[in-house]
């Protein structure tokens, strides 16, 4: 399911009623907003929520398993097999097809005419967004940054909350934890910024986004000749600005609909065009990706 449609309008409309009747109620609110989030995930292809189930069985578990047990070589173990099935899924799905076609290219180049059928892999929409969150999980438990769920229905939740699912942002275990273990709360300041952000989104995709990529589009289309220089500055000019607006345009109406349900989603873009170096351009452009990045890959490659 998309964010700018009808169809997500209406689901959302409807998740909000059942939000407010459910409200004093935390255990039956969390059963109908983690269903909500398979009805949203599933819009698209039911069959890939086979993923978020596995992603999740997996990694409640590792994270368990890791907490009480006292050997250093289990613990590594069961953290291995939360980042390997994560990562399994990730590079099957992303990879596998690239790395096929790639490999009967160079063997082609060296005489040797391999007949491949191509792998045809179907993307599952928010695939790296699910698996490096659920992963990211197990990792703090594996260092002691804190201990596991203590309930599965609120992991489930953590894992596929349908607002931040399919593009973001990446919010850690902790931060979601907080927020649903006492009643979720709204209120009218709360309420007027999701719809705020929802509709700010919205103009940021529809009205700029989906124009200039219109521009963008033409000018760099297959066989159009690129010998014009001021019309390639001006495309890449259009493709910066379509990029953007597409990308924080979804994360607009992320948080915004994180609000209206009571959950406060982290910040993901923060005006990143006006950034003074590389540096501080990666400090505001999808903060939740590149956070993650430095404190699961680079700090202990580092």
């Amino acid at each position: 399911m998309l964010f700018p449609t009808i169809t997500f309008a209406i689901f959302l409309t409807i998740v909000l009623l059942v939000h407010t009747v459910l409200l004093k109620k935390p255990t039956l609110w969390k059963i109908c907003m983690l269903l909500a989030s398979y009805i949203f995930y599933s819009w698209w292809d039911w069959r890939f929520l086979t993923l978020i189930w596995a992603s999740t069985l997996v990694d409640f578990w590792s994270g368990n398993r890791i907490e009480n047990t006292t050997s250093n070589r289990q613990k590594r173990f069961y953290l291995l097999l939360s980042v390997s099935t994560n990562l399994g899924m990730l590079a099957y799905f992303k990879y596998a097809g690239f790395f096929v076609d790639s490999f009967v290219d160079v063997m082609g180049t060296l005489g040797f005419d391999l007949s491949v059928e191509p792998l045809r892999i179907i993307l599952p929409v928010g695939i790296s967004f699910y698996t490096f969150q659920t992963m990211s999980y197990t990792i703090d438990i594996y260092r002691e940054k804190h201990g596991p769920y203590e309930r599965f229905l609120d992991f489930a939740c953590y894992a596929a909350f349908f607002p931040q699912l399919v593009a973001g942002p990446i919010v850690r275990s902790q931060h979601f934890l907080e927020q649903i273990q006492k009643p979720v709360s709204s209120n009218p300041h709360r309420f007027r910024l999701g719809l705020t952000l929802i509709i700010y989104g919205l103009a940021k995709k529809l009205i700029i986004a989906d124009n200039v990529a219109l521009h963008a589009n033409a000018i760099f289309a297959d066989g159009v000749p690129l010998d014009n220089i001021g019309l390639v500055w001006w495309g890449a000019l259009c493709f910066g600005i379509q990029i953007y607006c597409d990308f924080s345009a979804y994360t607009d109406i992320a948080l915004g609909s994180g609000h209206l349900i009571g959950i406060e989603l982290p910040e993901n873009f923060k005006t990143p065009y006006a950034a003074r170096s590389p540096q501080d351009f990666w400090r505001r452009w999808h903060i939740s990706l590149s956070t993650w990045l430095r404190d699961y890959l680079y700090i202990p490659l580092g």
